[in-house]
């Protein structure tokens, strides 16, 4: 239990730098070209710890060839689908925006693993992915919502991110049953990319890549091996040693340390849905875990 928490909430708090460094990068490197780039990073590094492993007589089996499909499927769901979308959403909103809407992922993993992994489903754990969700509309304002407002459509796809996000973290519990989670984190990785490869194609016909610094290959690096490698790794894991509906109390420590880094080094501000949503937010996941 406590290797597990370790392992969740130092993977939380490195996504909530995630989106401060996403925030400086995307304006150079465009959303799927991003994400492509980073799995690549990230599946490198693992890869070369696979290998080390095998070479010292330790190392995990490769899946069955029939184990493959759940296994791409939840790379698609979560590295294609789900960082996708957050990529896409923190390119058009902000980093501060990125890290508070995809905070409701905990609410609604516990309603997904009520569904898929029959845990245990109470009427408090339905009012608290109402919360989540209620905050998370807050924050996208419908009332003032314009559709063609770069940060409405932002918020919009953080919050398909958020959900898609619950519904992976969910299946990788799953499928990591019996399982290694290194060989299902790259086996993720490489569903991840039969989706955003082909998007990085089309997305360069009509988004060039910018000026690269020195700053922004750090950037990418911090989101390959850091962001990618490690914090996948530990999050995966987590969701291997505990249950998923404890595991999601980890992932609060992300939108924390997301907004905390944007307010002070990107000088975002911290406006009154923002707070208001972020309170309900933060209760829906609350009331899911102590329900």
């Amino acid at each position: 239990m406590v290797r597990g928490a370790v392992y969740g909430l130092t993977a939380a708090a490195i996504w909530g730098g995630m989106y401060v460094v996403s925030d400086v990068v995307l304006p150079v490197i465009p959303p799927f070209t991003l994400l492509t780039l980073r799995l690549v990073l990230g599946g490198a590094v693992l890869l070369g710890l696979l290998a080390y492993q095998r070479r010292n007589g330790n190392g995990p089996a490769f899946p069955h060839r029939a184990d493959l499909p759940a296994l791409l499927g939840v790379g698609i769901i979560g590295f294609g689908v789900s960082i996708g979308a957050q990529f896409v959403g923190t390119d058009l909103s902000t980093a501060i925006n990125g890290s508070v809407v995809t905070s409701a992922s905990p609410a609604f993993i516990v309603l997904f693993a009520a569904l898929i992994l029959r845990e245990r489903l109470t009427v408090r754990r339905v009012l608290a992915v109402g919360l989540a969700s209620v905050g998370v509309l807050l924050i996208l304002d419908l009332s003032q919502a314009n559709f063609s407002s770069d940060t409405f459509r932002g918020d919009v796809s953080l919050a398909v991110a958020a959900v898609t996000w619950a519904l992976y973290s969910v299946l990788v519990r799953r499928v990591s049953r019996n399982r290694d989670t290194l060989v299902v984190t790259l086996a993720a990785f490489a569903g991840g990319l039969f989706l955003t490869a082909p998007a990085a194609l089309i997305e360069s016909g009509t988004r060039p890549i910018g000026e690269i610094t020195p700053a922004i290959v750090l950037g990418v690096l911090y989101l390959g091996v850091i962001s990618t490698a490690v914090a996948m790794w530990m999050w995966n894991r987590a969701f291997a040693l505990v249950d998923a509906s404890v595991a999601s109390l980890f992932f609060f420590a992300q939108p924390v340390v997301g907004a905390a880094l944007s307010v002070i080094l990107l000088g975002q501000p911290l406006t009154v849905p923002l707070i208001a949503g972020s309170v309900l937010i933060a209760a829906g996941v609350l009331l899911a875990l102590r329900g």
